[in-house]
């Protein structure tokens, strides 16, 4: 082999040896350095500065406690992409003009992708609130079902999320009512994860509440807007309220309004909260 050509084969093999692997190597780089500056920040010991309404500088010393711990999240929230692969997810989540993200990405097939540390703050509820909370994302862990909104939920999909949300409610100590999803913080403007999503069976399993088999019948002065309130629904638009706690609790149809059932399982239900 001529010298140049063995010159140039080194070259690339070094270049190649010393590149990032796969397809994200370039976003991963991207995430680890960002990760690192907010870790030098949480080792900043510089004690706050404070000017009084005199303009005079008011004494300060950092004196480090020993007892504390990471915040961590409270609620999880539950979406679907409404893109038409994990691929396509993964790839709107590693550009920064989209400003969207999730901490975790589930696939048709059953694979978990993860994409941001659980104390990080994901940017996946928009404008939102649920109960006195309106900073939803960061108090919650973002989860992204590849589904395009038009289809049912794949069993190996929904197996893995169980799984995933059993490590989550265990690791974080989450409470049972506090399993959502995304038309539940945002009723006005979002409508996933959606009709087709199993909400009762995440109930059996200890993620969110369901109603009683056998329920009571809602008396007559039953105050549908303070019981959507204290289940959490935001209520300054209540069409939109009750068809997301509908499209949650009931599943029977789409119409903005409650029928006995509803009234019904809406009786039931925020005596649970």
């Amino acid at each position: 082999m001529p010298k140049h050509h063995l010159l140039l084969l080194l070259t690339v093999l070094i270049l190649t040896a010393c590149s990032p692997k796969g397809p994200y190597a370039v976003t991963n780089k991207v995430y680890k350095e960002q990760a690192e500056t907010f870790a030098e920040t949480l080792q900043s010991d510089e004690p706050v500065s404070l000017l009084d309404s005199s303009g005079i500088k008011i004494p300060s010393e950092w004196v480090g406690t020993v007892n504390f711990n990471l915040r961590k999240p409270n609620y999880v929230v539950i979406h679907y992409t409404a893109q038409d692969s994990a691929a396509q997810t993964l790839k709107t989540f590693t550009m920064t003009k989209t400003q969207v993200s999730a901490h975790y990405v589930v696939g048709k097939d059953g694979k978990v992708y993860h994409m941001l540390n659980d104390y990080l703050r994901a940017w996946h509820g928009g404008v939102a609130k649920w109960g006195s909370v309106t900073d939803i994302n960061s108090s919650s862990i973002g989860i992204e079902l590849d589904n395009n909104g038009k289809e049912p939920f794949a069993t190996a999909q929904i197996n893995s999320l169980l799984t995933l949300l059993a490590h989550l409610k265990k690791t974080y100590n989450i409470p049972t009512a506090n399993f959502i999803g995304h038309q539940d913080i945002a009723p006005a403007r979002k409508i996933d994860p959606g009709k087709q999503f199993p909400w009762k069976l995440l109930a059996q399993k200890g993620f969110g509440y369901w109603s009683d088999d056998v329920l009571e019948l809602a008396p007559e002065n039953f105050d549908v807007a303070t019981a959507l309130r204290l289940i959490g629904y935001d209520t300054a638009n209540p069409t939109a309220a009750i068809a997301a706690f509908k499209q949650h609790f009931v599943q029977v149809d789409n119409l903005p309004q409650l029928s006995q059932l509803g009234l019904n399982v809406l009786y039931n239900l925020y005596q649970k909260y």
